[in-house]
């Protein structure tokens, strides 16, 4: 007898989250499989899809290399428009309101949100050791 089939994950991915590659060499697709051992969705909302545009496009040169290899990346995700982007104050807040709403995890390298994500009890994954992928909350 098979066992059931695990619940995919959904996990938002914060930009930082797409830098991780070239700043650590981590397969970070490899290591969240590896982390969540189970069947997951990467989420790309598309507030932080325009935010690496935005670098990609007016940004030091090193900055702009690095955002275009993050928007290729980005093409591994399921871009989601969360229709929140107009009124929102930052990438950020589309994140913890789409992570609350949705009761997933957030991955990202970023203090302050994860801070914020933690205040909420929302799951934060990130780089630990600059070697691999750590959780901090339940799935």
């Amino acid at each position: 007898m098979t066992p059931p089939d695990k619940k995919i994950v959904k996990v938002i991915l914060d930009s930082n989250a797409l830098f991780v590659p070239l700043q650590f060499k981590i397969d970070i697709f490899e290591e969240l499989r590896t982390l969540l051992d189970r069947n997951f969705e990467p989420i790309l909302l598309l507030s932080v899809k325009r935010e690496l545009e935005r670098l990609a496009d007016k940004s030091s040169p090193k900055m702009r290399k690095n955002a275009s290899f993050a928007l290729k990346l980005a093409e591994k995700c399921k871009l989601v428009n969360t229709n929140e982007e107009k009124g929102m104050a930052s990438p950020d807040d589309a994140i913890i309101k789409a992570a609350k709403n949705w009761g997933c995890p957030v991955f990202t390298n970023d203090r302050l949100l994860k801070k914020r994500l933690r205040d909420i009890n929302v799951p934060v994954i990130y780089v630990r050791q600059k070697s691999h992928l750590e959780i901090d909350g339940r799935i």
